[in-house]
């Protein structure tokens, strides 16, 4: 009788620890998905009776001009800092896996204090910087005579996405830095030293060797990158609230608009879950062009 019991205590037991993360993940995770989607196809503004409409809520996002504008704002910041954040990321990492370089714990916490400081005060401090009229960046480029009249950093469709995608930069280089770094310390070192023995220069093992052995870490950081980059929100909202044009306007910016400003909640669940199957699809494509074969 007593085996018994212990057999099948030793059988329900692992399910019983893991048990608590499934619940959680119920609760909090699958539950919400679930209830998105059934708010998608209704029309509800928060206090009335929810009204099924079925796909309309997304039959009119396809025709929304707004939605389709936040996708190609977020493409443009995408393109203007992932691609330098990534070379730049990768640099910096090998700089700091190299032998001859001193001061490597004072660099690392340097480059990645920006990601833990309050991203709030980031932007404000960023507000400052590109304000067109008195900030500190115009007031130093026309001190020095580089340009005659003040840049419309926060004022201009194009400025507007430069900033955003530059605070976004400053913030996440020593992020995907580190990142990167990891996988530059998985790399054996006999791998260098039988490429120098046969003659190989340090650029020619960069890139024959480093990049190709670093290629998941890279593909890990652009599906992050990508993710992080159309869901947007407090950088663009603290520095142009979206404009100037709608030129910042990302898709959960709009999320927030629709849900928060309209009140139309069934309209931006059909944001969000177009949003989580874009997001999807990109990931899934990515990492079908950096499979190995």
């Amino acid at each position: 009788m007593g085996k018994t019991r212990w057999n099948r205590q030793m059988r329900y037991a692992p399910y019983l620890y893991i048990s608590p993360y499934f619940i959680l993940f119920g609760i909090f995770s699958l539950y919400p998905i679930i209830y998105s989607f059934y708010l998608s196809l209704t029309e509800w503004n928060g206090a009335s009776d929810k009204l099924f409409i079925g796909l309309d809520n997304y039959t009119a996002l396809l025709k929304d001009h707004y939605f389709w504008l936040s996708l190609w704002n977020s493409l443009v910041i995408f393109l203007m800092y992932v691609p330098l954040m990534l070379f730049l990321g990768l640099i910096f990492a090998s700089m700091l896996n190299a032998k001859w370089m001193v001061g490597k714990g004072f660099f690392r916490m340097a480059l990645f204090v920006p990601n833990f400081v309050s991203v709030v005060a980031v932007s404000f401090v960023f507000v400052l910087l590109f304000n067109t009229q008195d900030g500190l960046i115009n007031t130093f480029l026309l001190n020095l005579s580089w340009i005659k009249s003040p840049l419309p950093w926060l004022d201009s469709p194009w400025w507007a996405r430069f900033s955003v995608a530059l605070m976004v930069l400053y913030r996440w280089l020593g992020y995907n830095m580190l990142l990167l770094l990891t996988g530059l310390q998985s790399i054996p070192k006999d791998l260098y030293e039988a490429a120098y023995v046969d003659g190989a220069t340090k650029v020619k093992s960069f890139f024959f060797i480093t990049i190709p052995l670093v290629k998941k870490m890279l593909l890990f950081c652009t599906v992050l990158s990508t993710i992080g980059t159309f869901s947007l929100f407090t950088e663009p909202y603290i520095l142009t609230k979206g404009g100037p044009l709608n030129s910042t306007l990302t898709p959960v910016l709009m999320l927030y608009n629709e849900s928060f400003q309209n009140f139309n909640f069934g309209y931006a669940s059909s944001i969000a879950v177009c949003f989580f199957i874009l997001m999807m699809s990109i990931s899934l494509i990515q990492m079908r062009l950096f499979d190995e074969k």
